[in-house]
């Protein structure tokens, strides 16, 4: 594994300002509510900096869509959590997020097809969606906690490459086991060995990120593999909804007593 550096705290303001513009802030609530959206949206705009997208049910995405400056996307799942192989209602996830004019895909792709050693049904999916969102950022999220293995998600990551995938994703934030700096080097190695994306495709840490210091990792991990520049929101996302509250607490120079949004994230 890498190793991380030690860091101080100004490392830790410049790390939590990194993690504000490229956080996905996510409610995927099954009893979800427009009044929720409101509030999510809401605290999408803070006083340090807009997030770069907030991530919902597509159901909500167009209400999402509605209440947020162009400048801040909406991201909607596909597939979602399950990880189904089902290619036709993949893709009415994807066109119903489409329809709803949401920017950003985020799909979960079939896992266990994969553990089973069923490709083909994986590239079917991941293909399908592609074609279903054309202009869209879609990110990949390849489950890495139930894949487990680092054979699996190298292969996961490089089948979602090659369909097209701008973003590799660690996890839906739905299993006992979700984002871990493990997964994340074997994701991001393929992602830099890849002859077509490695120029422009990026990684989202997803599930159990909850403080700046545990984003600082997956920024130092980016940066090792894809380089510094990659460091913005077009490279480099993380799904959370607990993690902003001490993104503000680092930048306001305080401790965060505020309460947090739940979510699974």
């Amino acid at each position: 594994m890498t190793n991380i550096p030690a860091t101080g705290s100004q490392d830790l303001i410049t790390s939590a300002r990194i993690a504000l513009a490229c956080l996905d802030l996510t409610s995927l609530n099954d009893a979800d509510t427009e009044a929720d959206m409101a509030r999510l949206c809401q605290r999408a705009q803070t006083a340090f900096g807009p997030v770069a997208a907030v991530c919902v049910w597509p159901r909500l995405a167009a209400f999402a869509r509605a209440q947020l400056p162009v400048h801040i996307g909406v991201a909607a799942v596909a597939n979602f959590p399950h990880g189904n192989a089902d290619v036709a209602a993949a893709v009415r996830d994807t066109v119903q997020i489409v329809q709803a004019g949401a920017q950003e895909v985020d799909v979960v792709l079939p896992y266990q097809a994969l553990m089973a050693g069923d490709d083909t049904t994986v590239t079917q999916l991941l293909t399908a969606v592609r074609q279903a969102c054309p202009g869209l950022v879609l990110k990949v999220i390849l489950e890495t906690g139930e894949l487990q293995t680092p054979k699996l998600i190298q292969r996961a990551s490089q089948l979602a490459l090659d369909a097209g995938a701008d973003f590799l994703k660690t996890s839906t934030g739905k299993t006992p086991v979700n984002a871990t700096p493990e997964a994340a080097q074997v994701m991001l190695a393929c992602i830099a060995a890849h002859p077509h994306a490695k120029h422009h495709a990026g990684f989202k840490a997803s599930g159990g990120i909850k403080t700046a210091q545990d984003a600082l990792m997956y920024e130092a991990l980016t940066a090792h593999y894809l380089g510094a520049a990659a460091l913005t929101a077009k490279r480099f996302r993380i799904g959370a909804s607990s993690l902003l509250g001490d993104i503000e607490a680092v930048l306001g120079g305080q401790t965060d007593d505020s309460p947090t949004l739940p979510g699974g994230y």
